[in-house]
This record gives C-alpha cells, structure tokens and sequence, in this order.
C-alpha cells in the first residue's frame, strides 16, 4: 500500500485545526466550575457554586454588564437590521443618483479598522458635545453593523424572482399586500442571517465601544478589565452559557431542516 501524503494531510489539518479552535473553549468552560476566589487563573478546585450564584460576584457586576451588553446589542440590531434592509431593497430595485457611490460608501466601515472608526465617533460625539453613556453606544454599533445588514440583505433581494411579485401584482394585490405576502417573506432568512450576523458584532464589540461608552460597562469591557487580575469565573460561566445557547440553536435548526427535508422528500 502506498503512502499518500494529500489523503493524510487534510484530515490531519483539519483535526488540529479545530483543537486550535476548541482549546480556549474548553478552557472557559473548564474554568467555569473553578473554585476561584479574586483570581481565575489557577486551578482550586471543582465547585457549582459560579453557576449557582453567578451575579453575586462584585455587586453583580459582570451581570450587570452582559446585561447591557444584551440591550446594545438588541436595540443595534433592530435599528441596523430595519435601516439596512430598506437601503438594500432601494439599492437593488431602484435607480436613482449617487446610487453607485452610495454603494461605496456603504462598504466603507467593513474597511475601516474600527480603531480609527471608534477614534472618530468619539471626537465626532465630543465636537457636538454629546455624552458618552449608552446612547452613543447604540448609534456606534448601529452604524457599523448597518454595512453587514446592507451587504447580507442585497444579496437576498438580487436573488429573488421578480416574477413571483409580478404575479401578487396581476391578481390585483396592492403594493403593500405584495411586500407583505411575497416580498417579505422570501426576504426573510436574509433579514434573519443580517440580524443575527448585526447582534454577535455588537455584543463581541471591545474597540468602538471603549471610544464612545464613558461610564457604561459592556461585558467585553468588563472582560478585558478584569484580564489583568484573572477573568472572574462567573465571566466564564456567562461566557459557557452564551456558547451553549448558540450550539442548542444551531443543532436545533439544522435537526428541524433535516426533517423538514425528509418530509418533503416522503411527500414527494
């Protein structure tokens, strides 16, 4: 039998490459249940108790910033998601000047490090004299991920059939009804792809949020912070919870689509 090395290469790869991926996983997840006191980074011991009391470390500090954290990245994703996709039909289905260079524009804070984005907002939000606190926050995020939404949402729009709304059209449906029906529907797992891509670039924000939060503490923040003395393990905790939520949904969706799939196949 000969030796292949390309048949052994790529497995091999692709097997250290997700241990590369895993480790730091599994180390917050391990350092989870340490039995820590102010510091995280030695091991003493396997405890519950992070779990259990995950809020009562400093006054529930880090709760209090993953729960800030929620509400930027909620209401950044609704404003982002909701203007982004009214740009994206109006830059697909409409023709109008400065279309192309609006178009540039757009991609323009993808390019951008976002040191020098959160460098600029900054000075721009202490130029007009506005506070730093979580408003600035929101109107940051929002901004940023509206190029995401824009370039996700495009994509869904140009691929659409405009046959499909022509028809709602001939059977007398208004414009309204035919957004509302057609239009919105098959636009929809583009909308949910945006919004979801728009909510983990908020959350996982460090950089721009640290320009523009003030005295607002985001659960990013409050990680690097507290990196210095050894993250906290209730940090870890939320971090665990944060992974295994996504996972539940992802395993979750990709279980219903494959039964979806296989009752479509039957009833063909």
């Amino acid at each position: 039998m000969k030796f292949s090395l390309g048949k052994w290469l790529l497995p091999l790869y692709t097997v250290l490459a997700l241990i590369f991926l895993m480790v730091p996983i599994v180390y917050t997840f391990v350092f989870s249940f340490n039995d820590s006191l102010k510091s995280n980074i030695t091991w003493r011991g396997f405890t519950f108790d992070k779990w259990l009391n995950v809020c009562q470390v400093q006054n529930g500090a880090v709760c209090e910033a993953f729960g800030n954290s929620i509400l930027i990245g909620v209401v950044a994703t609704v404003a982002a998601t909701t203007l982004g996709t009214m740009i994206a039909i109006a830059l697909v289905r409409y023709r109008f000047r400065f279309r192309s260079q609006t178009s540039l524009l757009l991609f323009l804070p993808m390019a951008t490090p976002e040191v020098v984005l959160g460098a600029g907002l900054a000075a721009q939000f202490l130029s007009v004299g506005v506070p730093k606190d979580m408003f600035t926050i929101i109107l940051a995020h929002t901004m940023f991920c509206i190029s995401f939404v824009v370039v996700t949402v495009k994509a869904r729009v140009a691929s659409l059939d405009p046959a499909l709304e022509e028809a709602g059209r001939d059977l007398y449906g208004s414009a309204t009804q035919v957004f509302a029906r057609i239009t919105f529907p098959l636009l929809l797992p583009g909308i949910l792809a945006a919004a979801l891509l728009s909510f983990a670039l908020s959350f996982d924000d460090f950089i721009i949020t640290n320009f523009n939060s003030g005295a607002v503490t985001t659960f990013p923040k409050y990680i690097y912070v507290s990196a210095a003395r050894g993250i906290p393990a209730e940090a870890n905790v939320i971090a665990s919870a944060v992974f295994i939520f996504a996972l539940a949904i992802v395993v979750t969706t990709q279980v219903s689509r494959a039964a979806r799939a296989k009752r479509l196949a039957k009833q063909g």
